[in-house]
């Protein structure tokens, strides 16, 4: 009998099988840091090993100790879950069929639906719940591996406004009325423009020696940074009333509104609040998000990280398509325009602390002539975009660049055919018939965009290449910086850049039959804040159902107010299905309802006022005062600020 069979497995596990130090003579097995191991004259390895990757010595006595527990022959330790469900795959023959489920770990699906046909596997994905599939989908002789899965994995509670996140998150209080407990398991989640940076909070600092008035707004931030249970300046623990008295620039401005952020190579990485919300968001039970970030976090495969929103709860579901069409729009504008041009140049003028590409991947291409040369190209052809005055160029029909002529055009026909261009509010009209000009100004502008796409895919590959060819030498900060890159960049040339070019290049044609598109100037108290061509989804719970709905585990939508509407049952839930985007899957979705314990129809009241006039603020001001007054409090003022 196995000497290890006499004991108790929790002996076992207390004495490590009674595994030693071999040098010291230690009671606790040594840690081997070496990662090459001695050669001998003639080139082989005298002591069998050859490199620590596959071949550590500080890994052999937990796997024979998991062994020994599970009655096995041997156990192999990966460092990672996708690099053991990799391996079970790896080891089998080429010819082999897999049977693997729909529903399942979105990287061990990735992985079987490309790279496994080229180790020569046949995988199939099937329905894991249906054991009459299962069967039929067996192959005698083939099927060498049956993948399933236990269904666990976090839940993201996604609502449409800020408040109501917060107010989840104090309902869970009574889930997990243990603080350190609750921490573990449910975490707030928003876009990363929501948070401090505190490497713009340094920077915000070291500029103040020079300019002593915004010393005090500093450390006012500096006492709440410290205070601060998360970091959230939006919806969370932030004063909004400091913003009003010290200024946002000295407040909110400190967020990382441009996607600017660093990665680890920033000096505050493991302190940055948005990094701890990210890590915390991969272990814990219960997300918190709203409906923007989760889809465009399905819709990307990940923002700031890899993961992908599966089991979702998207409450506020009445909002889920007005979510989704801001979500899956392209705006060509030149507030848009403007921002991507900051992401890739930095700060121009010397007085902002935006930070460009080339000090994001620099050192991460170092050496790479293809890389550099890209990246210079990049940086060359962002200068088409619409720089820092744009407003005042275009406003003074002065327009420098091809992006800025385009947009000046634009303005030329939204205020040739504006019916009511005098009011303060802004302005739309249709994209087609072009004024003269405006298609050779799209012409141009669809070439420029063309000499930033090709070095903008050029770098990304080339991120790519060096990640892979480096991957037994690269550190987990510079992987995790690489990949950041790469997302950031393919975001930007997939979902920004190319989509303008399509735009541009139909604008002589009809718009494609799903689309719809227009020219507007968004205006503020009668001044022009941006201008630009707009193209949203007729239906945009399209996307939505194909980029969230459908590659997800399961979905929930809830809403007090979804079925409201003719009183006729059937046409009402017809409508809750066009609405959150359900009649676009495969199978049906399942209905259920639940009594309201408020009687919307007799304490609600609809006022539509139309004797005060619009403009003139202190009378709409006073007319909501007495209806709020009126009510208790209990009301909600709606107005519209677009003439069409």
């Amino acid at each position: 009998m196995d000497e290890s069979q006499r004991w108790r497995p929790d002996t076992l596990a207390a004495q490590a099988l009674g595994a030693l130090d071999a040098v010291g003579d230690g009671l606790v097995p040594a840690i081997h840091l070496a990662t090459t191991y001695r050669r001998a004259a003639d080139n082989s390895y005298p002591g069998g090993r050859s490199y620590a990757r596959d071949d550590n010595p500080t890994f052999e006595p937990p796997e024979a100790l998991l062994a020994a527990l599970e009655g096995g022959a041997a156990a192999l330790t990966f460092a990672s879950g996708m690099a053991a469900a990799l391996a079970v795959f790896q080891a089998l023959p080429p010819g082999s069929h897999v049977l693997a489920p729909t529903v399942m770990y979105y990287g061990i699906r990735s992985w079987l639906s490309g790279p496994a046909s080229a180790q020569g596997l046949t995988v199939e994905l099937i329905d894991m719940t249906d054991s009459a599939a299962l069967e039929q989908a067996l192959r005698p002789g083939r099927t060498a591996s049956v993948w399933a899965e236990k269904n666990v994995g976090a839940v993201w509670v996604s609502t449409y406004t800020r408040n109501l996140q917060r107010q989840i998150d104090d309902e869970l209080d009574r889930l997990h009325p243990d603080p350190v407990a609750k921490a573990r398991r449910v975490v707030v989640r928003k876009g990363r423009e929501n948070y401090l940076c505190l490497l713009n909070f340094e920077e915000a600092v070291a500029g103040a020696r020079g300019r002593p008035a915004d010393a005090i707004a500093l450390g006012l931030m500096a006492r709440w940074a410290g205070a601060s249970r998360d970091g959230d300046m939006v919806g969370g623990d932030f004063p909004s009333w400091l913003a009003q008295i010290v200024g946002r620039g000295r407040t909110l401005g400190l967020a990382d509104r441009r996607g600017e952020c660093v990665y680890s190579a920033c000096a505050h990485y493991h302190k940055c609040f948005i990094e701890k919300s990210v890590r915390r968001a991969r272990r814990a039970e219960i997300v918190i998000a709203n409906h923007a970030l989760v889809m465009i976090q399905a819709a990307l495969g990940g923002v700031d990280d890899t993961q992908l929103p599966t089991r979702i709860v998207f409450d506020e579901g009445h909002h889920v398509f007005e979510a989704a069409d801001g979500a899956f729009a392209a705006h060509l504008s030149g507030y848009e325009t403007a921002e991507l041009r900051r992401w890739l140049l930095g700060a121009e003028t010397g007085r902002g602390r935006a930070r460009g590409l080339k000090r994001r991947v620099d050192e991460l291409i170092a050496g790479d002539e293809t890389a550099e040369i890209a990246l210079q190209d990049v940086l060359t052809a962002a200068a088409a975009l619409t720089g820092e005055g744009w407003t005042g160029r275009i406003a003074a029909g002065q327009p420098k660049g091809p992006a800025e002529a385009f947009l000046a055009l634009v303005r030329q026909q939204v205020y040739a055919r504006a019916k009511d261009r005098d009011n303060p509010y802004s302005l739309e009209t249709d994209a087609r018939p072009p004024v003269d000009g405006l298609i050779e100004a799209a012409e141009r502008l669809e070439a420029a965009l063309g000499r930033l796409s090709q070095p903008l895919q050029t770098l990304t590959r080339r991120l790519a290449r060096i990640r892979d060819d480096n991957a037994e030498e690269l550190d987990t900060a510079t992987r995790i910086r690489i990949e950041a890159a790469i997302r950031g960049l393919t975001r930007r040339t997939d979902h920004e850049v190319k989509a303008w070019q399509s735009m541009l290049r139909g604008l002589p044609r009809e718009t494609p039959p799903e689309h719809v598109d227009w020219l507007a100037v968004e205006r503020l108290d009668g001044h022009d804040q941006d201008v630009g061509m707009f193209r949203h989804w007729i239906d945009p719970t399209r996307p939505f159902a194909a980029a969230v709905l459908t590659p997800s585990h399961g979905a929930v939508v809830t809403s007090a107010t979804l079925t409201d509407g003719t009183g006729d049952a059937d046409a009402d839930w017809a409508a809750a299905e066009q609405r959150t985007g359900t009649r676009h899957l495969v199978r049906p979705a399942t209905w259920a309802q639940v009594p309201s314990p408020f009687d919307y129809g007799r304490q609600t009241r609809v006022v539509v006022v139309t004797d005060i006039r619009k403009e003139d603020l202190d009378q709409v001001a006073s007319a909501y005062r007495a209806l709020f007054l009126a009510a208790g409090g209990g009301a909600l003022g709606l107005f519209t600020a677009i003439s069409r």
